[in-house]
C-alpha cells in the first residue's frame, strides 16, 4: 500500500510544479508521477526532511525539487523542439 501512496503523491506534487511553471510534464499522468518522485528526491537532497510530511513525502522539499526537475525538463525539451 506504501507504494501506491507514494506513487499517488508523487502525481500530484508533480502536476502542482507543472501547474505552477505553467509548463507541460511530457508523458502526461505517468510524467507527472516520474517528475514529482524524482522531485522528491532531488529535494529530499538538497533540503532533507524540511516541513509537513504526508505519506512519507515531505512536501516542501518534494515540491522544490519538481519545480527544479520540470523547469530543467521543459528547458531541454525545448532546446530539442527547436533543433527539429
Amino acid at each position: 500500500m506504501g507504494i501506491i501512496l507514494y506513487l499517488i503523491m508523487g502525481g500530484i506534487i508533480g502536476w502542482i510544479a507543472g501547474m505552477i511553471l505553467g509548463k507541460d510534464v511530457p508523458g502526461g499522468i505517468i510524467g507527472n508521477i516520474i517528475a514529482g518522485i524524482v522531485g522528491a528526491w532531488l529535494g529530499g537532497l538538497i533540503l532533507g526532511d524540511l516541513g509537513p510530511a504526508i505519506w512519507g513525502v515531505a512536501i516542501i522539499p518534494a515540491l522544490i525539487g519538481a519545480l527544479i526537475f520540470v523547469f530543467v525538463l521543459s528547458l531541454i525539451m525545448g532546446s530539442m523542439r527547436k533543433r527539429s
